[in-house]
């Protein structure tokens, strides 16, 4: 890239540079646009980049039917044949690419609900989404079998969960502490329903539906892969746009008034690109849990920084959700169970560990 000098003299600029700011460095867009990023931010961002592409690598090429490590290159290159142009094409290719952005529709939509409640442990769980999903694909099972898909139904018992948590707030999505008591009690009565569909529908169908309401990732294609990317690319400029909005909201309502953000409109917008994207993840992978939850949380210990660390949490939730996959697959003690059952299992082990570190401080 290059600039010019008082003298008139063109030279290159550095695409980053260090800052006046300590710990911080330049990330330079174009020859106007200077973006401060800090250190610490930017070398996290890169190390879950580098594991990421190596959880991807070992889902591909991990047991008995994984594609030879030398082989994955002229693979990836539209060279597989036979067995390899199987397990890339149908059986792990589509399920890791929607394993990707399911993740990291999760781990950013919690970062936006996390930030607009204040709440460490807020996420679009606790407000009743993923127990309507839940509770919209137990619906379809049981009342319109071989009618609706149950991803379908999932899809509208998420939409209607919100839109019965909407009306009840009295005040849309604006709240968050009646967002989250109306979200809880939305998620108690979705969560019944679920469990009676459960009990009612026939043994074999109960346990596949049982499968699909915990999050799965088994038998994904290349059209879930294309809803879930198409939901997630959408969402990330209007994501973009509300990182500085958010970042100031979190010092208050009065302060960020005065700086001229509007805290009520900037917390509608996060929540409801928060249900979207939750939303695009339950259509494709069901109600995946904890994902939302821990990613912001790690993101925030990871950098060592506030804010609502978008960037660092949409990467983690997609690293997260490929490791949890990939457990899913290779793990010898168990077979084929749910990846959510996984997530669950982590976020509870994390919440564990934030209540010992709690209980310490309090010591």
């Amino acid at each position: 890239m290059k600039t010019a000098d008082r003298t008139g003299i063109r030279t290159e600029a550095p695409a980053v540079v260090p800052s006046r700011r300590a710990g911080r460095v330049l990330v330079r867009v174009g020859p106007r646009v200077a973006i401060p990023v800090r250190r610490s931010s930017l070398v996290a961002a890169v190390l879950s980049v580098l594991l990421l592409l190596g959880a991807g690598v070992a889902t591909l090429t991990m047991g008995r039917l994984g594609i030879d490590p030398a082989d994955l290159p002229s693979a990836l290159m539209g060279e597989a044949t036979g067995k390899n142009a199987f397990v890339l094409n149908r059986l792990r290719g589509p399920r890791l690419v929607v394993a990707i952005a399911t993740g990291a529709a999760l781990g950013l939509a919690g970062a936006l609900f996390q930030s607009v409640t204040r709440n460490p442990l807020g996420s679009p769980d606790v407000i009743g989404l993923s127990a309507g999903s839940g509770a919209g694909a137990a619906a379809a099972a049981l009342f319109l079998p071989d009618v609706v898909p149950v991803s379908v139904g999932a899809l509208v018992g998420a939409v209607a969960a919100m839109g019965l948590v909407y009306v009840s707030t009295g005040t849309g999505f604006r709240n968050p502490g009646r967002l989250v008591v109306a979200g809880i009690g939305v998620a108690a009565m979705s969560t019944a329903l679920t469990q009676y569909v459960v009990y009612a529908v026939e043994r074999d169908k109960a346990s596949a539906l049982t499968a699909y309401i915990n999050g799965s990732l088994s038998a994904r294609s290349w059209d879930d892969a294309t809803v879930i990317w198409t939901v997630l690319l959408v969402c990330l400029p209007f994501a973009a746009l509300l990182a500085r909005p958010l970042t100031i909201g979190e010092m208050g309502d009065d302060l960020s008034t005065g700086l001229g953000v509007r805290p009520d409109r900037t917390a509608t917008a996060a929540v409801v690109l928060s249900i979207v994207l939750s939303a695009g993840a339950v259509s494709v992978a069901g109600p995946i849990a904890f994902i939302s939850l821990t990613a912001p949380q790690i993101a925030k210990r990871v950098t060592r920084s506030g804010g609502p660390q978008l960037v660092m949490s949409t990467l983690l939730g997609a690293l997260l959700l490929v490791l949890a996959d990939l457990a899913a697959q290779q793990l010898p003690l168990f077979d084929d169970l749910p990846v959510g059952l996984y997530t669950m299992a982590f976020g509870g082990a994390y919440l564990g560990y934030l209540l010992l570190r709690e209980w310490k401080r309090t010591v």
